[in-house]
């Protein structure tokens, strides 16, 4: 997975972590407050773009949606392959994510992550190829 997409697909699970936190009830017990933060920050940069939008929109309605989830990833993606700016931004959130919950103990669960989809071209891979 190219660090794009990784940090993308972190900062997705982030955004749905958010969701489900405030659904039940649960954004102020969080130990990462800065959650709201990031959600407000992609909806800032998403601004005038209707798919960009709609992606936020749908997985912040319905975090448990697989495929708003990958619609997400993809806008997100793009966006922070077009703005190296707006990449440095979500990949602090992403480090400050990673740091507050290593202090709290908690931890971005697979059930959040769940059947995360990459989306990379095509690798072809010539000779002998062998795995262990």
């Amino acid at each position: 997975m190219d660090p794009v997409t990784a940090v993308a697909a972190a900062g997705v699970a982030l955004v749905v972590k958010g969701a489900l936190e405030t659904a039940g009830q649960e954004a102020g017990r969080s130990g990462w407050a800065s959650g709201a933060h990031l959600v407000e920050r992609i909806r800032a940069r998403f601004r005038g773009n209707a798919d960009a939008e709609g992606a936020l929109d749908r997985l912040t309605d319905t975090p448990d949606d697989e495929s708003a989830q990958q619609a997400l990833e993809r806008q997100l993606a793009a966006h922070m392959l077009l703005d190296p700016g707006f990449e440095a931004e979500i990949r602090r959130f992403v480090d400050e994510a990673v740091a507050a919950q290593g202090r709290s103990g908690a931890q971005i669960s697979a059930a959040l992550i769940k059947n995360a989809q990459v989306f990379n071209g095509k690798v072809d891979v010539l000779g002998n190829w062998t795995t262990s």
